[in-house]
């Protein structure tokens, strides 16, 4: 008897992502610990208030109410990671968090939220600010559990794409005139 099981290679490629993206977040420690409610960093090179004001950094670069310290807590992960397999890395990030914390002659995270936006504009052409919002662009969007909070849905692929799951269900908007929607080919 052949008990040979088949399977759609759509659905093998994201079965072998889930499982390489499982054994990465297992391997680096997030499960349990980046996800809680309180974020704890687990740090290879930044030093804790590093840490802190690059997460505030990183709030005021990319704000959004609904989403948790643990979401841009990922952010800074990343930035000690990088860090950590690049000493430029490290010492851009140590020397531009001590231009934030002695701009307005108080540390960045004590800072108004006015302030810390003042501060930030100032530094948006640095190196240091292009690299922090650089990798948090790609870290905080690329996260699925950001999508979750913020109510995007994903990536569509394995449904059949957008033209038939997820393109027409923008409910607040009006309907289209039928002129405006060319017939599928």
């Amino acid at each position: 008897m052949d008990r040979t099981i088949r399977i759609k290679r759509r659905e093998f490629l994201k079965a072998g992502a889930l499982v390489v993206a499982g054994t990465a977040a297992a391997a680096s420690g997030m499960l349990g610990s980046a996800w809680a409610d309180e974020w704890q960093p687990k740090l290879a090179v930044l030093k804790p208030g590093e840490a802190q004001t690059l997460l505030k950094m990183t709030r005021q670069i990319y704000p959004h109410a609904r989403l948790d310290d643990a979401c841009y807590g990922v952010v800074v992960q990343d930035l000690d990671t990088e860090a950590a397999r690049d000493p430029a890395v490290a010492k851009l990030l140590a020397d531009g968090v001590v231009v934030l914390d002695h701009a307005k002659g108080s540390k960045f995270a004590d800072l108004s939220t006015q302030d810390q936006i003042a501060v930030l504009t100032a530094q948006q052409d640095t190196p240091f600010f292009q690299k922090v919002r650089g990798t948090a662009v790609v870290s905080l969007y690329g996260n699925s559990r950001v999508w979750k909070q913020l109510g995007y849905q994903g990536p569509s692929y394995a449904l059949g794409g957008y033209v038939h799951h997820g393109f027409n269900d923008l409910n607040w908007l009006p309907d289209p005139p039928e002129s405006a929607s060319p017939k599928p080919v």
